[in-house]
């Protein structure tokens, strides 16, 4: 499915309509597109349901999802909760998009002075989303130079004109003197100044129409909260021309014409009484709109009830004089009102007209290249993790951000945690919290339980020599606690590590859950949430120095991993050279674990050995190794040992203020995974999620 987002230049670029006009377009050569707008941006005269998804379902009959609530969004960043905005996003986006869409149009928001943040968010949601970025600008009274100013601006705030997410830009509103301002062949657009056409070029050039902008009488009427004296064809007139009166009756007559609103003061019977001469002889004006709140004399009323009534001329009644009257009418949003479905099918239509869809189709039959974003992926996380509906157990459950973590986890529906710890600790490390710890959640004491876990303990390491009074020191040890409850299937999965260490954590979970037999070993993964997608590092906690037939198992670990959270794996073998440039024994290493990797798993996309740049970054990919199926697009990246992974994993981590989710533990019989002591609330919520996901595969 191809994405397509629609983002404008500046206010009154006409995002709306193009971003509807689009979807028309594309649905006339035969696709099935959907259109979502994740964020709500109202005009403050609009109240009511969002406009964009209104006119959508008007007109396209779809049920977009309801946007999130502009100050909502506002609020959230300010509490810097950006990421949690971005995860809301991408649900709404699924929802829209379903199952079956060819495309998808994504409307985004127009910049104000009011909301600085606003183009900067336009960008990430746009990265979240893996999508298309198709520019928008009003060419209005701009010259060409200042319209390519605008557009490479514009283009900058999402990485410039030669990203290439961005597909192009669409000109609106473009004025009838366009071949004096553009040159003869205005859809060329020869003339603006050093745009870079191959890389960021023309998808569209809208035509201005005076009447696809002429709103209804109605419209006029509700705007000046005016007094309707006579309804007639109100609702389905429209106002192309405003004709304030200020002369004789005489010199206004070449401007009574079709559409023409007709403002002047109640006392101006000369122009009442031409007004309605000119309807009665059938002329369609859009209304006569008396000022001041002043009615014509009762017997230039009567001379015109006749003709009025006939004509269906609206006549309309403000308190406003003429000025005041003029000067709010040119205030008046020029944004299509939500019950005007005429209208807009009307844009949307001539939109479709003049884009180059013959460009766009081509471009939804060409590959699509997919980054799973930190915010998709933390998306998908939370729904597969609420359809596991899995038992999780944190064994360190009187601490504070477990607590915190567990009760959110109950809230979203994403796993049923089990705390373990002294009942009475925790409630008042929750009163604490301030936070009221759902009914449902189950909390354990260990003293309570820990004798029923005795002898199957002894039975699983007899072999060990464990007796009964060795089992229960160790089951003192609330995570030795936890991990037989996981051996003992009472739960589905194991999280620890705030306050304990990592080998606190796995060494209970090799000694009683154990390896899955055709693993050969157990090692880990960290989810590394880089700003433009997620990538897989492994194994970076567990295994210090692994022989090159380990390194191949790790290596299709990983992989597996990967793609089992939807990450579609490309694995880079690393190293300290690239191919053949390098020799010694740890290059060897790592050129030999490919090989074996490529032998037991001849489906997977691997290669190595390649340093890090090479396998992340497609400009030295292009030059250090151009033959690679991997280099400049890796998603899993393999260290040869664990002084290099754990050290590189932190570096990132840190000096780019990475998040990470991980350890995962791979290769077990059962899920146990670890925290760093560092970790938020929310690294512990997406670390229960993926835990719960494990346990189902």
């Amino acid at each position: 499915m191809h994405v397509f987002y629609i983002t404008p230049t500046s206010y009154g670029a006409g995002l709306t309509s193009v971003a509807l006009g689009l979807v028309r377009a594309l649905e006339r050569v035969g696709l099935k597109v959907r259109f979502c707008k994740p964020i709500a941006q109202q005009h403050h005269s609009h109240t009511g349901e969002e406009s964009s998804t209104l006119f959508a379902s008007k007109t396209l009959h779809q049920k977009p999802p309801r946007p999130i609530s502009f100050d909502l969004v506002e609020d959230k960043l300010g509490q810097n909760r950006r990421e949690e905005i971005l995860e809301e996003v991408v649900s709404l986006f699924h929802q829209a998009a379903g199952r079956d869409a060819d495309a998808i149009v994504v409307e985004g928001l127009t910049p104000t002075r009011h909301s600085p943040w606003i183009t900067r968010f336009n960008s990430e949601m746009a990265r979240t989303l893996s999508a298309d970025i198709i520019i928008v600008t009003g060419a209005d009274d701009s010259t060409p130079r200042e319209l390519a100013d605008h557009l490479r601006i514009s283009a900058d705030n999402y990485g410039s004109v030669r990203n290439p997410q961005i597909l192009g830009y669409i000109l609106n509103k473009m004025p009838e003197n366009i071949a004096e301002r553009f040159g003869t062949n205005p859809l060329e657009l020869k003339s603006l100044p050093r745009m870079p056409a191959k890389s960021f070029p023309p998808l569209g050039h809208i035509p201005w129409n005076n009447e696809l902008s002429s709103p209804r009488t109605k419209d006029i009427c509700d705007h000046l909260f005016a007094k309707v004296l006579n309804e007639g064809m109100m609702e389905t007139r429209r106002v192309i021309k405003r004709i304030l009166c200020a002369r004789t009756s005489a010199n206004i007559t070449q401007h009574l014409v079709a559409g023409a609103l007709i403002i002047c003061p109640g006392d101006r019977e000369d122009i009442v009484l031409a007004t309605c001469m000119a309807a009665s002889n059938g002329i369609p004006l859009a209304g006569l709109l008396l000022t001041n709140g002043e009615k014509p004399p009762e017997g230039i009323m009567r001379l015109c009830q006749t003709a009025i009534a006939t004509s269906e001329l609206p006549v309309l009644l403000t308190d406003l004089n003429s000025y005041d009257t003029a000067t709010r009418l040119d205030r008046m949003n020029p944004e299509v009102p939500a019950d005007d479905v005429e209208r807009m099918e009307s844009v949307m239509n001539t939109v479709a007209e003049h884009i180059n869809i013959d460009k766009l189709r081509e471009h939804c039959g060409q590959p699509h290249q997919e980054h799973l974003t930190p915010p998709a992926f933390r998306y998908n996380l939370v729904e597969r993790s609420r359809a596991a509906s899995k038992r999780i157990v944190l064994p360190e459950g009187d601490e504070p951000r477990t607590i915190q973590a567990a009760a959110l986890c109950h809230e979203k529906g994403i796993a049923q945690c089990v705390l373990l710890g002294k009942p009475e600790l925790i409630r008042e490390v929750a009163r604490g919290l301030d936070i009221e710890l759902p009914a449902d959640l189950t909390i354990l004491d260990p003293d309570e339980i820990r004798r029923q876990y005795i002898a199957p303990m002894v039975e699983l390491r007899k072999h060990k020599g464990l007796n009964e009074a060795m089992a229960e020191a160790q089951l003192e040890d609330t995570v030795v606690l936890g991990t037989m409850m996981l051996a003992k299937g009472d739960v589905d999965g194991l999280v620890s590590g705030a306050v304990h260490t990592t080998a606190n954590t796995i060494r209970p979970a090799f000694q009683l859950v154990k390896t899955k037999p055709d693993a050969g070993l157990v090692s880990s993964v960290f989810f590394m949430l880089l700003p433009d997608q997620v990538v897989v590092y492994g194994d970076c906690a567990v295994n210090p120095d692994p022989d090159a037939d380990q390194l191949a198992s790790i290596a299709i670990q990983s992989a597996q991993s990967a793609k089992a959270f939807g990450i579609e794996p490309k694995v880079a073998m690393i190293s300290y050279s690239t191919g053949k440039s390098g020799h010694g024994t740890d290059v060897e290493k790592v050129r030999e674990a490919t090989r074996i990797a490529k032998e037991r798993a001849p489906e997977l996309i691997i290669d190595g050995p390649l340093q890090y740049d090479a396998a992340a970054i497609a400009s030295v990919a292009k030059s250090k190794a151009p033959d690679s199926p991997v280099a400049g697009q890796a998603t899993v990246f393999v260290f040869p040992d664990l002084n290099t992974g754990n050290t590189t994993y932190k570096a990132v981590q840190r000096s780019a203020n990475v998040i990470s989710i991980g350890p995962m533990l791979q290769g077990l019989n059962k899920p146990v995974n670890d925290l760093s002591r560092g970790a938020l609330v929310d690294d512990i919520v997406y670390t229960i999620a993926l835990t719960a996901i494990q346990a189902t595969q």
